[in-house]
């Protein structure tokens, strides 16, 4: 026998269960299984009781909306799924673990943002109430537009200038504005002489002598002996 042999032949072995302990374990498991299928048994119980009952408030073309008794949030849940299925709106409104309902409204009648607020408040809704709340509401942005329309702007008592005049002097902006002249000691010319009193005939005779003596002499001519030239020629 090897070492490890001869330490586990020493060893004393486990306690074994007994069968009372057995039993007892063998019960647990038998009560827990029984409280979960009976747990599966009553969901699917109020399933059919919600369908039952959602079924009976779809067909009835006299109501809106539905009201359920407060409830356990995973009754809540189903009641939802079963809405949903059905075509319905659903919200919960109250405290958890208190008073919490489910309310359901055919989809013709969603109900509006004002009305689940109200239910939220833990207020009923009354919709003759809320029609007087909105037309005084109306009543009141229509006044208001028509105050803001009637203001009078009010105009300053004093003149701003009167204030700054020790800066800006006596005369400020367009007050102060004067019209400039040119003036003619600085290079002004006048516009006659800034234009060339040539016809055309002299313009086109002097551009054809200078091509010519471009083409005899081969050097650029002299634009006064040009001109010169030219004025003989167009004259009659």
């Amino acid at each position: 026998m090897d070492l490890l042999g001869s330490i586990l032949g020493s060893m004393e072995p486990p306690p074994s269960i007994g069968d009372e302990a057995k039993k007892r374990v063998k019960e647990q498991n038998a009560l827990l299984k029984k409280k979960q299928e009976d747990e599966k048994n009553r969901l699917e119980q109020f399933r059919a009781q919600t369908e039952k009952r959602i079924h009976a408030f779809v067909t009835d073309s006299n109501k809106q909306k539905y009201k359920w008794e407060p409830m356990d949030k995973v009754f809540r849940a189903i009641i939802h799924e079963v809405a949903d299925v059905a075509g319905l709106t659903s919200f919960s409104f109250g405290l958890e673990e208190q008073d919490r309902y489910v309310m359901l409204w055919k989809k013709e009648f969603t109900p509006s943002d004002e009305e689940v607020l109200a239910y939220r408040r833990g207020e009923e809704w009354d919709p003759e109430k809320a029609k007087e709340i909105a037309k005084q509401k109306e009543a009141e942005l229509q006044l208001e537009a028509e105050s803001s329309k009637s203001k009078i702007v009010s105009n300053p008592t004093h003149n701003y200038k009167d204030k700054y005049k020790h800066l800006i002097g006596e005369e400020a902006a367009k007050d102060a504005a004067k019209q400039t002249t040119a003036n003619k000691s600085y290079g002004f010319v006048p516009s006659e002489n800034k234009r060339d009193s040539r016809t055309i005939e002299q313009v086109l005779a002097d551009t054809r002598a200078k091509k010519k003596l471009k083409t005899d002499t081969g050097s650029i001519p002299d634009p006064s002996v040009v001109t010169s030239s030219s004025e003989d020629t167009a004259q009659p």
